[in-house]
């Protein structure tokens, strides 16, 4: 009897031949399901006279964005409104994910600590952040701003040139110039030599066995680049200072009461989270890592430091990716409390315009490129820091 092996119909037989096969057929069948969908909506958008195509965004907007990083006039493209609410959107996520780390941290810390009011404390804090839905939080800040603070004629100094009211957080602000953005890039430069030479050093101290002072070398290279740049360039260095009058305030840069209550919102919901990760990444060390510090003579909090968390982070990174991906997709319920970002701004281009499925194909694609993006990074980090065998 021939076996099957030799038979004609062994492809069959093959696991990695019908894996492929099956993989083809998916993917043709979402291809189909996706060009009748399309052929579909074209067909019943013609009927009804609705144009279709990306053509609108070269048209006029004619609204106006509140809150803009970059100049933007209502006489500008619909497509410059839509990079406004994407800035829009980046801005606050990432301050969002840098504070919700920062905190976060502190607070895990925290919840270790031996201390049992402070533990409590923090644990009370984790408990009721990560059972509030983030969109009841936003609209808490949002009132606790809006309502709760004073106007801005009897604004509050919490610090110099710092006031706040129910009109939003205003601070100083720098008069922006060619010189500074020359300056800018000269500190980018120092920061990469500086990384070369940590390096550089740490490989040339493996190799010698010798301790050395290294920090002076370090910071010559962070700090020379745009020493240098500002005795060339010699920036002239103009802070407009808020000043509060009789009604209003004049001067300095304004964040928006809508700005503020979805940063303070997403920051408190994502550091509970963070909280909960750093804090499961530290317990999954072993107990004998904190007696070898201490066996060293390293304090706690160098141990913890030097020890302890670099360790922990082949335990954090992976959940903390989610929790990243989490503030960027849920920055889009700014739009409950008017914040113009990608969302709302895409909303109003749909009733303006009378097209939706071109704007929503487009915010789409840009959380999709967003979330693509941010995974692509933690992933390579996760990488570095994974041990290698």
């Amino acid at each position: 009897m021939q076996a099957a092996s030799d038979s004609p119909w062994r492809i069959v037989y093959d696991v990695r031949a019908r894996a492929i096969f099956y993989q083809v057929a998916c993917g043709l069948a979402v291809v189909t399901i996706a060009v009748f969908l399309f052929h579909n909506a074209s067909e019943n958008l013609a009927r009804q006279n609705i144009a279709t195509g990306f053509s609108y965004l070269w048209r006029e907007a004619g609204f106006v964005i509140s809150q803009s990083p970059i100049a933007y006039q209502p006489a500008d493209t619909y497509a410059r409104a839509l990079l406004v609410g994407i800035l829009n959107t980046i801005r606050v996520s990432a301050l969002a994910v840098v504070l919700a780390t920062v905190i976060g941290t502190l607070v895990a810390i925290g919840r270790l600590s031996s201390n049992p009011l402070l533990s409590r404390i923090m644990m009370i804090y984790v408990e009721i952040l990560r059972n509030v839905p983030l969109l009841l939080l936003l609209f808490l800040c949002y009132a606790v701003i809006v309502t709760s603070l004073p106007p801005v004629r009897d604004a509050l100094r919490i610090l110099p040139s710092v006031y706040l009211s129910n009109g939003g957080l205003v601070v100083p602000s720098v008069r922006w110039s060619d010189e500074l953005s020359w300056i800018a890039l000269a500190l980018v430069v120092g920061i990469a030599a500086s990384v070369v030479v940590s390096r550089a050093l740490r490989l040339r101290r493996v190799a010698t066995g010798m301790e050395r002072r290294t920090w002076p070398l370090i910071a010559g290279a962070l700090l020379l680049p745009p020493i240098l740049a500002i005795l060339i360039l010699r920036p002239s260095l103009a802070v407009d200072f808020p000043e509060l009058g009789r009604f209003r305030l004049s001067g300095g840069a304004q964040l928006m009461p809508e700005f503020v209550a979805l940063l303070v919102g997403l920051t408190l919901g994502a550091s509970a989270n963070v909280a909960e990760i750093v804090r499961s990444g530290i317990t999954a060390i072993k107990k004998g890592q904190w007696e070898a510090a201490s066996s060293l003579g390293l304090r706690r909090s160098m141990s913890l430091r030097l020890v302890i968390l670099p360790q922990s982070l082949r335990v954090i990174i992976p959940p903390m990716t989610s929790t990243y991906l989490n503030v960027f997709k849920n920055s889009s319920l700014a739009i409950a409390i008017g914040y113009p970002d990608l969302v709302m701004v895409s909303n109003t281009t749909m009733n303006q315009t009378g097209q939706a499925i071109e704007p929503i194909a487009l915010f789409m694609m840009v959380y999709l490129s967003l979330s693509l993006s941010i995974s692509a990074f933690m992933n390579w980090y996760n990488a570095r820091v994974a041990l290698r065998g």
